[in-house]
């Protein structure tokens, strides 16, 4: 046989599947697909889905979740709904993209119908992207200011300070010589984030954005390159960077534990934060707030998973993987949970407050409460700076997966043309991206930071994964699924897996969905409530994303021939080509879709072209001797 064309000559002139039986048997089609790249080491795949599930959440959301909701008898819904949605949902999407080798838009040629779906998630990790860039421009420009002897938010007495500036050491004067009244005071650190950083008394509100912040747009331009530099060269380049990214943050976390839990009052923050309060479980807020952690920790919706997976070798034991992630994220939560909560009862105990009164979730823990903690210590500066270097590490690698998976998704539908210019096309997206991230470093981008955050992943996101998981056991069919990841890994999945996605969380979500709904609440930002045109931008954001499932369905409806009913059937059938992506993992039923195979027995032809019958292979067998006699069954 001649040798095949290299990938940069072969020009794009028919699509693989209308090659002629003659051509190579397909070899140019797999030759070039090896241009997609794949991970280069053991680790990488394992480390990068650490490091995209562990994210800025574990640190600011779950500690705050749990001690509001019940304190150590939130964990009994957590890991409950970590079993029912979480484990099954994560496999699913691991699954779809290791077996198949595509990307979140692609991956639909399993029903084509259905592409809206890819489409709506593309939108969803785009807009999340823009303000999670933000967030980590906020952390870079706290951690260069960490960088001196005294730290800026430490004391009153600078010109953003106003009259009501009371710092600690006063208030610690105050418990021991004289009253001090705090009801109407504000700390340092939440004047030095509020009316320095943000500079938001500038704005009167998300109307008037006022001017941007040079010092913040410099550091979102520091952010950017910084992705764009470890993802320049695809998977190979950021599964070098997250074993740093991904680790480092653990030795860090392990620090500050170890430094809080020494602190004077750490055990009351302790105690408050797992103080169990079972009357708490009657609640169904408990369970929807369980739910809700377990379904934005560990980022099934958002592509990054499936993204991830593509890159994988056809036979990684994802099922292995699925639970060391899983898991490893539920206990770094309640690891995080006990070095934050150590440091707020030593800061609690040194203001004389409730250890209640200085809890807060989000960027108020991570940009005011936490910095005021650090200015307690001694040598505060090195503190603070391995702190917002945790919540930097953190924070990149999410954002790695959420860049990977735009691009990806954009490369796997044009590869001829985008593929051998991927370093380039990475550049626009994060320019362009960059462009639209500006408004959020003006003094009234907290507003629409704050905007982004509730409805860019809210209802839509959560349809986006109902409508996955209906797709796949429904549409494509649960024995179909099961029979593929049986090919893929050698064994099907267990009673367990099928009863969650049949039921079980699609359930749970639906449920999720609804109590979204009927709890809606509009957003506010500290006592500023969004006027109702920012509210109704806000609510097209989500609706969008939803919309794009009909909208790619009447694309795919037009593109079939025949009555509508026909139309709707071809469209939802898995494109010809769909399946393992190179040929030597298309045993069993799926040779027969290669491009020249015409053997009645296409694995006999399988095994001719590449000799010998692995374990895989037997399994191809097995596959097809079941589907064989379901049909003589069927006949019967």
């Amino acid at each position: 046989l001649p040798s095949p064309i290299p990938c940069f000559l072969a020009q794009p002139v028919t699509p693989e599947l209308l090659v002629s039986p003659s051509s190579q048997d397909g070899d140019l089609g797999s030759e070039c697909l090896e241009d997609r790249g794949n991970w280069t080491g053991r680790l990488d795949f394992l480390l990068s889905c650490i490091g995209y599930c562990v994210g800025l959440g574990n640190v600011w959301r779950f500690p705050y979740r749990a001690y509001t909701n019940g304190g150590g008898a939130f964990l009994v819904p957590y890991f409950i709904m970590l079993a029912i949605c979480g484990i099954p949902i994560f496999f699913m999407e691991l699954s779809l993209g290791q077996f198949s080798s595509l990307g979140p838009l692609a991956v639909w040629k399993i029903s084509p119908l259905f592409k809206g779906v890819g489409m709506g998630t593309i939108l969803i990790v785009s807009l999340v992207a823009i303000y999670y860039n933000m967030i980590i421009a906020y952390v870079l420009f706290y951690l260069f200011a960490s960088l001196t002897s005294d730290l800026p938010w430490q004391h009153c007495g600078n010109w953003w300070n106003t009259d009501l500036c009371l710092d600690h050491h006063i208030i610690k004067v105050g418990n021991t010589t004289f009253p001090v009244n705090i009801t109407n005071t504000v700390s340092p650190s939440e004047e030095y984030w509020s009316r320095y950083v943000l500079h938001i008394q500038g704005s009167s509100g998300i109307g008037d954005p006022g001017r941007i912040r040079w010092n913040l747009c410099l550091c979102l331009l520091l952010s950017w390159t910084i992705v764009y530099l470890c993802i320049l060269k695809g998977v190979k380049s950021s599964g070098k960077v997250v074993y740093f990214t991904a680790t480092f943050p653990y030795l860090i976390l392990v620090m500050l534990l170890i430094r809080g839990v020494t602190l004077e009052g750490a055990w009351k923050g302790i105690r408050f934060y797992l103080t169990p309060q079972f009357d708490h479980l009657l609640s169904s807020k408990v369970w929807i707030e369980a739910a809700l952690q377990i379904f934005y920790s560990l980022g099934v919706g958002f592509g990054g998973l499936l993204t991830f997976a593509s890159y994988n070798t056809f036979h990684q034991n994802i099922y292995r993987d699925t639970f060391i992630v899983t898991l490893g994220n539920a206990i770094t939560s309640i690891l995080a949970g006990f070095a934050i909560f150590s440091v707020l009862g030593y800061m609690s105990q040194e203001l004389g407050v409730p250890v209640n009164q200085v809890a807060k979730a989000g960027p108020g823990l991570a940009f005011v409460v936490y910095p005021q903690a650090m200015t307690m210590l001694p040598l505060s500066p090195f503190w603070s700076f391995l702190f917002f270097f945790m919540l930097l590490t953190l924070g990149l690698d999410s954002q790695f997966a959420f860049m990977e998976t735009i691009v990806t998704a954009v490369t796997d539908e044009f590869p001829y043309y985008l593929r051998p210019k991927k370093a380039s096309f990475s550049a626009v997206i994060c320019i362009a991206l960059f462009l639209m991230g500006l408004i959020l470093t003006t003094e009234g981008g907290m507003y629409w930071l704050v905007l982004l955050d509730d409805y860019s992943a809210g209802f839509g996101l959560m349809v986006v994964v109902i409508t996955t998981c209906l797709v796949v056991t429904r549409v494509y069919g649960m024995k179909r699924f099961c029979r593929d990841i049986h090919m893929m890994l050698g064994f099907k999945p267990g009673p367990y897996f099928r009863a969650c996605w049949m039921v079980l969380s699609p359930a749970t979500m639906m449920a999720l969905l609804v109590y979204n709904i009927v709890k809606y609440q509009p957003s506010e930002y500290g006592s500023y409530r969004f006027p109702a045109w920012a509210e109704v931008l806000g609510i097209l954001m989500g609706v969008l994303s939803c919309l794009m499932i009909p909208m790619g369905m009447v694309v795919a409806v037009l593109r079939e021939e025949g009555m509508l009913w026909e139309r709707v059937q071809q469209a939802s059938q898995p494109a010809m080509d769909w399946g393992p992506s190179l040929e030597e993992n298309r045993t069993g039923m799926y040779v027969a879709s290669l491009a020249g195979s015409q053997s009645p027995k296409p694995l006999m032809v399988h095994m001719r072209k590449y000799g010998g019958i692995t374990s895989y292979e037997n399994t191809a067998i097995e596959v097809d001797q079941e589907m064989e006699e379901e049909e003589e069954e069927s006949m019967m």
